[in-house]
């Protein structure tokens, strides 16, 4: 197992990316990130000009004029490194987006394996911890498998700040960029650069994951599920949380699932799960169509549709 703590980026551009999201906050900036296709659409569209600057350079990623951005903002992104000048005019390696209420530092548009994802999951998957935290708030340890930019981390350090919170994920630049938002939320979170679950705590009050679900053909980590059309990796940390689960504790899995002639066989795999170990399973369809566009990949020729789910399973 590969475990290795933070920091993962150099100081000086951490505390850039930090100084602008502060900035970004203080005039009012807001940006609800929608699909890829969406996103790609609108972007191609005629900017909204000098008065929503902002949103066009750090949500919709346009390219920009060095005089259309305050010299100071511009000064930050040239110190993270994260701005280059284009064909058309200077672009971003990163976006910034606002999920509930807080803002989020990911990638720009990219098909960069490493890239880091933050989109309408993001959203869900926020809106159904909040929910089963409401419902059940108690937890001393958590662990969310796979922070990407840390929505979900930040959630759950928010909910408990009295809480040990870690958060892990393979991708290094995820926990660079999550490093910084989760600063820019103020909330206690120890990162973790960790292919498994880390060695310590040995067991969890609450264990939560948003994994890769999608059966990419170009193995981009962020949307890369592995086999099982695409469930092969959420299972998998499935099987290893449970095994961590302390009495009582639950795992909390927002993922997707192909829907095969009507039959959810991510369903039918933690429902098999949980009787194994003694688990109660509540299970329930957030979302009956997303990612229909991935369904024209040959992985996905008899998928009718995959479903957006979420599952908790709670130790005995």
């Amino acid at each position: 197992m590969d475990v290795v703590a933070a920091p993962f980026a150099a100081a000086d551009a951490a505390a850039a990316l930090l100084e602008l999201l502060g900035r970004l906050e203080a005039r009012g900036y807001q940006f609800v990130m929608p699909t890829p296709a969406t996103h790609a659409w609108v972007r191609e569209q005629a900017p909204a000009g000098p008065a929503d600057a902002l949103r066009d350079i750090f949500g919709w990623s346009r390219p920009f004029a060095p005089g259309l951005l305050d010299p100071e903002l511009l000064d930050l992104l040239r110190r993270a490194d994260v701005v280059w000048p284009g064909p058309d005019g200077l672009r971003l390696d990163i976006r910034v987006s606002t999920v509930d209420g807080r803002l989020y530092l990911h990638s720009a548009p990219t098909r960069d394996r490493d890239a880091v994802f933050l989109g309408p999951d993001s959203y869900r998957y926020v809106r159904f911890l909040c929910r089963e935290l409401e419902a059940s708030p108690g937890f001393e340890t958590a662990l969310d498998i796979g922070i990407g930019a840390g929505v979900g981390a930040v959630t759950l350090a928010a909910a408990q700040p009295s809480a040990r919170v870690l958060g892990t994920d393979v991708n290094g630049r995820a926990l660079a960029l999550a490093r910084v938002n989760i600063a820019h939320a103020d909330v206690p979170v120890e990162l973790l650069k960790c292919s498994s679950l880390p060695p310590e705590p040995a067991a969890f009050d609450l264990i939560t994951a948003n994994p890769p679900y999608v059966a990419s053909e170009d193995g981009r980590t962020y949307r890369d599920g592995g086999g099982q059309r695409g469930a092969a990796l959420a299972l998998e940390w499935v099987r290893a949380g449970i095994a961590r689960l302390a009495p009582g504790g639950r795992f909390l899995l927002y993922t997707g699932s192909a829907i095969v002639g009507g039959r959810d066989h991510i369903r039918e795999s933690l429902t098999r799960l949980a009787g194994e170990h003694g688990l109660r399973l509540n299970y329930e369809e957030i979302d009956p169509d997303v990612f229909g566009g991935v369904l024209r990949q040959a992985a996905y020729r008899d998928v009718e549709r995959i479903a957006a789910v979420g599952a908790v399973l709670t130790a005995a």
